[in-house]
């Protein structure tokens, strides 16, 4: 059984040991590898036989025996007394930890019309600023030209930025709560319905268009897959395609490119991953994948897990063909210590100059790799340092109309210009501030639990 979260997560709910009376004890009876071997639940290794209980049934307590088992535990642990929770709560918490300021995660650049569009994972939004505008020192924050967000809008944890070339269209999926890919009409503003609400797999990150095909790439970090859409779907529609297995590379992805004229496209992968498997005959319980799990070329969520299988392996960019589906193995991977990759969280390619840009969200830093770069080599060019104001950064644009490059700083209350061919530690050409310079930027993203260490008399947030 399993009883939902209030910030959209399932947790387990587990039943006692004293309800497994079948007298069968298993064992784990996977192969070491099991990559390439079938996974089998369990093995049969001894038969105990019950007693004879004389066609004796157990019989559950009554209504009756169980209210006053209830009463009788009640008043060996008695609560607080009447209204103490009431007092202790009516006048609110006593204190919060929380940003009130924009925290941008994805950026895209429409230099037809002159703008730079970013999401903002903290307070729900979408926010269209001027290309050219520079946040002015001293100033508290830029102001945006429009804003989406409000309950109509189905804005939630948007971590994935696409804009339509040819019409301005925003497509931007949920991460983790919503589970729908929602696009937005060109100037869209406030709490606007979307255009289409296309209902996506549960943990997806980040998308890609091939505009050739009209198909929607997006990754979804929890089942470490790559699933394929045709760009105009819509509410319940399937995927036409879905990439997922042992051999496929993918491990908690989160950027994906493409390259439309080599057919191939890139995907920046964290390396945490867990094996599945369609035939288990037992299942976690622990729903995963959202609401879709009949669908065609729907990922195998994680009740489809493999306890004990759960790797973390050093972070890449696998490069896959554009039609791979399956188990499809990529072509090629970058990954190794020379590389510099730490948490790869957006990527973006540059056509003309065959380059690939990474969001290097713990260097924190922009990598850039040719775009046939494999194996463990060194980036081309690194851009990173104090003067570049670079803070956990976890998503780049290409400008190639301007001869820029964009990158959102998540750590940093800021989006921040560059020249294309930047490297080093330069300054950016411009920053567009959300928040003033003295405020610092917590990073709470979704947060699912709390714990304190004593010790160091630390509050620690997993997100």
């Amino acid at each position: 059984m399993a009883e939902s979260h209030p910030l959209g997560r399932r947790w387990p709910r587990l039943l006692g040991a004293g309800a497994l009376t079948s007298g069968l004890l298993l064992s784990a009876g996977h192969s070491s590898n099991l990559a390439a071997d079938r996974y089998e639940h369990g093995r049969l290794v001894k038969v105990t036989a019950l007693p004879d209980m004389d066609n004796t049934v157990c019989m559950l307590p009554s209504a009756v025996q169980r209210a006053e088992r209830a009463t009788e535990y009640q008043s060996e642990r008695p609560g607080l007394p009447l209204g103490t929770e009431t007092q202790v709560f009516a006048g609110g918490p006593q204190r919060r930890v929380q940003d009130k300021y924009p925290a941008f995660a994805a950026i895209a650049v429409d230099p037809q019309r002159n703008e730079v569009i970013v999401t903002d994972e903290n307070l729900f939004q979408i926010l269209a600023y001027d290309r050219l505008e520079n946040t002015a020192a001293g100033a508290e924050a830029s102001k945006p030209k429009r804003v989406i967000s409000g309950d109509n809008s189905l804005i939630e944890f948007q971590s994935g930025l696409y804009l339509d070339p040819a019409n301005g269209d925003l497509f931007a999926p949920n991460n983790d709560t919503v589970d729908t890919l929602v696009v937005f009409r060109q100037g869209a503003e406030g709490d606007v319905q979307p255009k289409r609400a296309l209902h996506t797999p549960h943990g997806t990150f980040n998308m890609a268009v091939d505009e050739k095909r009209s198909e929607m790439f997006l990754t979804t970090q929890h089942d470490s897959t790559v699933v394929v859409f045709r760009k105009d779907a819509d509410k319940n529609d399937a995927p036409v395609r879905l990439l997922q297995g042992d051999d496929t590379g993918l491990a908690d992805p989160h950027g994906i490119a493409i390259d439309p004229k080599s057919e191939v496209f890139f995907v920046a992968n964290y390396g945490s991953r867990g094996l599945r498997r369609a035939d288990r005959e037992i299942r976690t319980g622990v729903p995963g994948s959202g609401k879709g799990r009949d669908k065609a070329n729907w990922p195998l969520g994680r009740e489809y897990a493999i306890p004990g299988s759960g790797t973390h392996a050093q972070p890449s960019i696998t490069v896959h063909a554009l039609a791979a589906k399956g188990n499809d193995r990529p072509l090629r991977q970058i990954q190794g210590p020379k590389t510099q990759l730490n948490w790869p969280t957006g990527i973006a390619y540059d056509p003309e100059r065959r380059e690939l840009f990474v969001a290097n969200d713990m260097g924190p830093s922009v990598l850039v790799f040719d775009a046939d770069a494999q194996g463990d080599v060194a980036p081309k060019r690194v851009l990173k340092g104090a003067k570049t104001k670079l803070a956990n950064p976890t998503s780049v644009a290409v400008d190639r109309t301007n001869n820029e490059l964009w990158v959102a700083n998540f750590g940093g209350h800021s989006a921040t210009a560059y020249p294309l061919t930047a490297a080093g530690d330069i300054a950016p050409l411009r920053t567009i501030r959300n928040a003033p310079e003295s405020a610092p930027s917590l990073m709470i993203g979704n947060p699912g639990a709390l714990t304190y260490d004593s010790k160091r008399e630390e509050i620690l947030v997993p997100n």
